[in-house]
């Protein structure tokens, strides 16, 4: 029996083909271009090659599985909220039919307010829709990732600047893609756990965006500000960077819902919540890199 990962070249997804690879685990992955995954293929994963919103794809994938891991994708598309909900529903149909009983989903944190909360805003359902398919499901609400900052490169590059609707005093999860990764495999490794649980994925501590600032300065080695603006001026600079302006829309909806407290973390911090690689770790090896090529073009 297969553990079935449907995003395995994703920032989480292909981490985590690779843990549960190393373990001994049967990984089966979707995927619609078969030679992005050939090296986990040579290291014993099986493909399914189609799409996550065809239902026969789904079948062939979910035929004798133990456990699904889903995630799903951040689709840049005026739909994307019906169409990743969309998407989970007919996952959870498919799951509930062939009888699989675990399931670990990728949530957020804001998961638990439902509408209103930009691209979060259709998690509340999915997680609902595999409640009631699995006996089994795991919800990962995560906090901000990390590897969102890169697109802040240009910001840090030329301006020294961090651009954001957040104010000052707030804190918030900051959380490495490749510690999500990690806590799903805590979970698909160990099957002792049992029922619908909501865990909190919330990196080492919540973070200002000026400590943020603080914490690029030294790493990056140059000055770091942090600069609040509001929802309309973000909303500008996301359209004026080449953004669509319904993706705009939803990204602002989003740091509304941040603003008024709905993307708040439902689940306290714990032992169990907290992960290990710090923004100063992730900052050295993976934004500084960028950061410094794109300073010199």
């Amino acid at each position: 029996m297969s553990i079935v990962i449907n995003t395995p070249n994703s920032n989480i997804g292909r981490p985590l083909v690779e843990q549960l690879l190393k373990a001994g685990k049967q990984v089966t992955v979707i995927s619609r271009t078969p030679e992005k995954v050939a090296d986990l293929v040579k290291r014993g994963a099986k493909v399914v090659q189609g799409s996550i919103d065809e239902q026969a794809t789904l079948d062939a994938a979910l035929a004798g599985a133990e456990a699904l891991f889903w995630l799903s994708p951040p689709a840049i598309r005026p739909d994307f909220h019906d169409w990743a909900k969309a998407n989970g529903q007919r996952a959870a149909e498919r799951v509930k039919a062939h009888g699989v009983k675990r399931v670990v989903l990728l949530s957020s944190v804001g998961a638990q307010s439902g509408a209103g909360t930009g691209p979060v805003s259709a998690m509340k359902s999915i997680e609902e829709a595999f409640q009631a398919a699995a006996p089994h499901v795991v919800s990962l609400r995560a906090g901000f990732f990390m590897e969102n900052l890169l697109r802040d490169v240009q910001g840090l590059a030329k301006a020294g600047a961090l651009f954001s609707a957040n104010p000052e005093t707030k804190a918030f999860p900051m959380v490495a893609t490749a510690d999500i990764a990690a806590k799903a495999a805590e979970f698909l490794l160990e099957p002792s756990w049992t029922g619908h649980r909501y865990v909190g994925v919330h990196g080492p501590r919540d973070l200002t965006y000026p400590e943020v600032a603080s914490i690029l300065t030294q790493v990056l080695g140059q000055p770091v500000k942090y600069l609040q603006v509001g929802l309309e001026d973000l909303r500008k600079g996301m359209t004026g960077a080449g953004m669509p302006a319904f993706a705009a829309d939803t990204f602002v909806e989003m740091y509304g819902a941040i603003l008024d407290g709905r993307m708040d973390p439902a689940e306290p911090r714990s032992k169990e919540t907290t992960t290990p690689t710090t923004l100063a770790e992730f900052a050295s090896t993976v934004l500084k890199p960028v950061v410094e090529r794109a300073r010199a073009s």
